[in-house]
């Protein structure tokens, strides 16, 4: 696959990052209604996080569907954040080697689907458009080469190895998260810097399935030891460790899971209504295999599913065991596919006449994991989740080192590594 590469002056972008709450917007924005299923992963994994390693052959996928089925002359861009997603005030030209902007030549228009679209890709980074410095990047997608048509922006990291982490998660010692609460001790051992003032110039990030809406930033270390850092202290790294994530198949529209409860099909419009959901939170705890909160774009009737898959409209519906509406709290449905955000758009409906909470989702076939919150009217930052916690509950983290000396003019992400909470993984409750 060849792109086309133009160069322009950069236009500075700024987002600030405003942490998850009602009505809030995070860093990651879709902002035209016709894109849809955007995807930034590590390369053949769609649940990889999109790390790209200095001075290595990696590489990090972007796929995003234009639902308007013409061809548009999309472009992206890198902007340089530091540690908290603030864009950083540097030339692009300091921190990309090649061009600034690369235009995305690579394009399918849907097949087999029903619905028309225009599926884009591309292969980050490109030969002659690299990141030469380490840390958070902003991926910024626009149109027509006019970095004031901004489309969608994404998150993605560029790690210069330089700190080996050891980690563990172990179970909580406070009584009232003993059996709720997963927590993470480990050692970060710093090679190749100025080790003077290591403990203010370092700068610790903690993500749970890849989130960045529920991160653990500042996390102060409890020894410093030379170069090594130990972080093991009872409030370090505790995350609620909820419940494996309800799941739902839509890899076939044809033959539907047992989560669906009936089909609509007209015109080549295709509606799904699921089976209603309820309150999990009071069930015994049992493991399956999930996606930890993420999706997988999938297809049984295709060949490439990226561009074969078809969409449809999908009714979640939720109900109380009393049939009433919660009293003064809103329910919100979650996961990857909503960005986690807490808006308008996910919020659920309550229905009089039925008894139920509802909400619609236009999907692409695949398999999704999905969560149910309420959130506080009188305090929006009192989220609850309705799945309940359990310290045995499979989940991912992502320990992230960043460093600042005091002559750079960014956060160098030198450290990751990655831990299962979990490595049995059973069939079933213990």
């Amino acid at each position: 696959m060849r792109f086309y590469f133009s160069v322009s002056i950069f236009f500075f972008l700024s987002i600030f990052l405003i942490p998850l709450h009602l009505n809030a917007q995070s860093v990651e924005c879709v902002f035209k209604k016709n894109i849809q299923t955007v995807q930034l992963n590590a390369y053949g994994n769609q649940q990889g996080l999109p790390v790209y390693i200095i001075g290595g052959d990696n590489k990090i996928e972007l796929n995003f569907d234009d639902l308007d089925g013409d061809y548009k002359s999309y472009y992206y861009t890198f902007v340089l954040c530091d540690y908290n997603w603030k864009p950083v005030n540097l030339s692009a030209f300091d921190y990309i080697k090649g061009f600034t902007q690369n235009r995305i030549n690579t394009y399918r228009y849907s097949s087999i689907a029903y619905t028309k679209y225009t599926h884009y890709q591309a292969m980050i980074p490109d030969q002659n458009s690299v990141p030469i410095k380490s840390g958070n990047y902003l991926l910024k997608v626009f149109l027509d080469g006019d970095t004031s048509k901004t489309v969608f922006t994404k998150q993605m990291l560029v790690l210069e190895p330089k700190a080996m982490i050891d980690a563990s998660v172990v179970q909580p010692f406070t009584p009232q998260y003993f059996f709720t609460h997963q927590r993470l001790k480990f050692n970060a051992n710093i090679k190749d810097i100025n080790s003077f003032s290591v403990a203010q110039q370092v700068k610790v990030v903690i993500l749970q399935n890849n989130r960045w809406d529920n991160a653990q930033r500042d996390i102060v270390p409890t020894f410093v030891r030379g170069n090594l850092l130990e972080y093991n202290t009872e409030n370090t790294g505790m995350f609620a460790g909820g419940k494996e994530w309800r799941w739902l198949d839509l890899r076939s529209f044809r033959l539907l899971s047992d989560r669906v409860e009936r089909g609509v099909y007209n015109q080549g419009q295709q509606e799904l209504n699921l089976k209603t959901d309820h309150n999990r939170e009071g069930e015994r705890y049992v493991y399956f295999s999930d996606y930890n909160g993420m999706y997988n774009i999938a297809s049984y009737e295709s060949i490439n599913p990226l561009w074969q898959s078809d969409y449809a409209t999908i009714h979640f519906s939720f109900a109380n065991k009393d049939a009433k509406a919660f009293e003064n709290k809103d329910l919100y449905l979650i996961g990857q596919f909503t960005g986690f955000e807490l808006n308008q758009q996910w919020k659920m409906k309550y229905s009089e006449e039925t008894g139920k909470y509802q909400c619609d989702a236009y999907l692409k076939q695949g398999f999704y994991n999905y969560a149910y919150v309420t959130v506080d009217r009188n305090n929006p930052h009192q989220i609850e989740s309705l799945e309940g916690n359990y310290w045995e509950t499979e989940n991912s983290y992502t320990i992230l080192i960043y460093y600042k000396s005091f002559t750079d003019r960014n956060d160098r992400l030198i450290g990751m590594s990655s831990i299962n909470s979990r490595r049995d993984k059973p069939g079933f409750s213990f």
